[in-house]
């Protein structure tokens, strides 16, 4: 290989494995018009998302929470804080968002009864109406709408559409529809005539399980006993009255529980009230009866101080008796504290023992009239201490608070929290756009290929002569019939024409060479165009030039004119009837017929004759071959060729199939043949001037009718 067409071998270096982020930047701005139809998409569909979710309003209340009784953690000091005892908040939040709460409110509320606007495009313009419902009944199973007639009365259509009950609002409305009742309670309505919207009642464990959804309460601080609650409706006065109602029924409740104990000891009470009347009664008669048959009983002082001593010993035993039971329900009977009360109601008992014993020596009709009066005076002291027991139980029932309070109740929100259309807007376009590019740089990547001339000429030692950017909307067609280079002289492509043959003309034309085969890896990269325009390139400096098809298995130029290349060497036409010519100084000769043995056909000496005679009619030849990877009739061909110049596409041939490229070309040959390459359909991805696309053909001439 001659010195001229290598280059230093050069040292490889270390791989740069970062991003080169400005050349990603240029692999995108070459895409251009694909980031904008993803930008017009993403403004589409953005429109659409921001505009189709409804406005929510959200509102919150506070509570306080009493610990009061809750010392545990205090008196344990930083032990209780290590420890993280839980606070009593912890336990009220699950009370709140619990099914004994949320049930009756679902139930105030109306919670379980829906109209849903039907209407799509009202939707998407946000002027929907609202129709609000206190009560629905219809049969399961099928689907009802309500149509407004005006702002005051509305319709209700079954599944067909046929209208089955008009009512009013503020009227519960009723009819009878295929053997089942139907019932509807429009509280108010603020709709356009005609507008529909579909009736929905669902059960209440889903209205609740809703509610737990858009309810969300947490402590304000640590530790610190208020609560926050927001909700999320679709209407800020939904948010106030389901709010409010929740905040009332935990307060309500929670009252309820604190005074549980005291209801359900009046209940107790209230229930043994009537037996002890019974027995005050019935004793207060047997005092009577005795008074009537037997007179006054004069009792002496003794016997007087007796009965008093016997009354109080016995009211003493009745609360010792309630105080045991107390005790009892706290702890065991051997505790100290029930042993204690024990032991004083056995010194009563025997006092009263004694007691009983200094009255056996009284008349017998002073002991009966003292035993009646005993009676009746404990009795109405056990009746008289029920009554004060059950009017302070009520007492402390009705002033029960419990230990929470509503600080700061619901106020309507002023504008929607939900949804952010400007976000979503923003968003959607983005992700388009993202999308976009993530497309571009994935397809980017999936070109593994050789990119840089300098990657091609360190790996093979072998200069590029050109790099050739891609021709935008090439019409499909023939390249040789009209070549670029001669309609479009002052194009990108058409400059890298002329440097090519100007690297040709002193590479090969300076050392008296002539011919020249263009062949390339595989096929569609580019190997024809480039052939054609180097051949009219050449024209165009007055050189005599013959531009020769050998792709006889599928030549561009066998429509044209069917005689060609394979009718010369088989000696059914002479060259003079085989040639044609469109151009000045460019004559060419195509593939001619198809024959069953291309092969064959160009390894006889024929062909090689066939091009040493054309060498003394020409300046320049150029052979178009077929791809060497996908037959051996570019092999065949070069041992008549002075100089091979391989076509690459860009980022499409990795290192090790442009090297098999080279050894297959050097395999037939004594020595080897001179070449270089072409690197065609190139993309600029750095900054700095660019190759033609940047520069251009700025110092050239430009016709002025572009």
């Amino acid at each position: 290989m001659s010195n001229e067409n290598r280059v230093p071998a050069m040292v490889p270096q270390d791989n740069d494995d970062g991003i080169d982020i400005l050349s990603v930047v240029m692999a995108l701005l070459r895409r251009w018009p694909f980031l904008v139809a993803s930008a017009i998409l993403g403004v589409g569909v953005g429109l659409f998302a921001a505009s189709w979710p409804r406005d929510s309003y959200t509102s919150d209340i506070l509570l306080q929470v009493d610990e009061e009784g809750n010392n545990a953690g205090l008196a344990m000091g930083e032990m209780g804080e290590l420890l993280d005892m839980q606070s009593p908040a912890e336990a009220e939040i699950a009370l709140i968002k619990s099914r004994m709460v949320l049930a009756p409110v679902v139930t105030e509320v109306a919670l379980r009864y829906s109209a849903v606007p039907d209407n799509k495009f009202d939707r998407l313009l946000r002027r929907e109406g609202r129709m609000d419902l206190e009560y629905l009944q219809l049969p399961s199973g099928e689907k009802f709408r309500a149509r407004a007639v005006n702002a005051d009365k509305f319709e209700v259509l079954d599944p067909d559409g046929s209208v089955i009950l008009r009512g009013a609002v503020g009227n519960v409305c009723r009819a009878v529809y295929h053997g089942d009742s139907i019932a509807i309670w429009v509280k108010s309505m603020e709709v356009r005539g005609g507008e529909t919207f579909a009736l929905r009642a669902i059960p209440v464990q889903t209205a609740i399980a809703d509610l737990q959804k858009r309810l969300s309460v947490e402590e304000v601080g640590k530790k610190s006993g208020i609560l926050q609650a927001t909700i999320t409706c679709r209407y800020p006065d939904e948010c106030v009255s389901e709010l409010n109602s929740v905040a009332n029924m935990y307060v309500h409740q929670n009252v309820e529980k604190h005074s549980a104990e005291a209801a359900k000891t009046l209940a107790f009470l209230e229930q043994q009230l009537p037996a002890v009347k019974a027995k005050v009664d019935s004793a207060e008669s047997a005092l009577t009866a005795f008074r009537d048959k037997n007179g006054s009983v004069d009792l002496n002082a003794e016997t007087r101080l007796l009965l008093d001593k016997k009354t109080q010993l016995q009211q003493q035993l009745i609360d010792l008796e309630q105080k045991k039971k107390d005790a009892q329900r706290l702890f065991r009977d051997d505790h100290p504290e029930v042993q204690t009360i024990a032991s004083q109601e056995r010194a009563l008992l025997t006092s009263l023992s004694q007691l009983n014993v200094s009255a056996s020596g009284l008349p017998v009709m002073q002991q009966n009239y003292m035993n009646l009066q005993e009676n009746v005076d404990v009795n109405n002291n056990l009746y008289t201490m029920l009554l004060n027991n059950m009017q302070q139980l009520r007492v402390a029932r009705a002033g029960e608070v419990g230990n929470v309070r509503v600080v700061d109740y619901a106020e309507p929100a002023l504008a929607p929290t939900k949804p952010r259309r400007s976000i979503i807007f923003a968003g959607c376009v983005a992700g388009a756009l993202f999308l976009c590019c993530l497309l571009i740089l994935l397809e980017r990547s999936l070109h593994r290929g050789m990119k840089s001339a300098m990657e091609i000429e360190s790996a093979t030692g072998l200069s590029v002569y050109a790099k050739l950017p891609k021709i935008p909307g090439l019409p499909k067609g023939s390249p040789v019939i009209s070549p670029y280079v001669m309609t479009n002289p002052d194009r990108p492509f058409s400059e890298g024409i002329r440097a090519l043959r100007t690297a040709l003309d002193f590479s090969v034309c300076g050392k008296g060479q002539k011919v020249i085969m263009v062949t390339g890896v595989v096929q569609d990269v580019g190997k024809s165009l480039v052939s054609s325009n180097i051949a009219a390139s050449f024209s165009m400096i007055h050189k005599k030039t013959l531009l020769i098809d050998a792709d006889i298995r599928r030549g561009y130029l066998r429509s044209r004119h069917t005689k060609g290349l394979s009718d010369v060497l088989l000696r059914r036409a002479s060259v003079e009837e085989a040639l044609f010519s469109d151009h000045e100084n460019l004559d060419i000769l195509g593939a001619g017929m198809r024959c069953p043995n291309p092969g064959d056909l160009l390894s006889a000496d024929v062909f090689a004759s066939f091009v040493k005679e054309l060498r003394t009619k020409y300046d320049i030849i150029i052979i178009d071959t077929p791809p060497v990877a996908q037959c051996s009739d570019a092999l065949l061909i070069e041992r008549s060729a002075d100089f091979a110049l391989c076509v690459l596409k860009y980022a499409a041939h990795g290192e090790e199939e442009i090297l098999d490229l080279l050894a297959s070309l050097d395999r037939g040959l004594s020595g080897p043949l001179p070449k270089a390459f072409v690197l065609n359909m190139y993309q600029h991805e750095g900054g700095g001037y660019g190759y033609y696309h940047r520069y251009g053909y700025g110092y050239g001439y430009r016709d002025k009718s572009v």
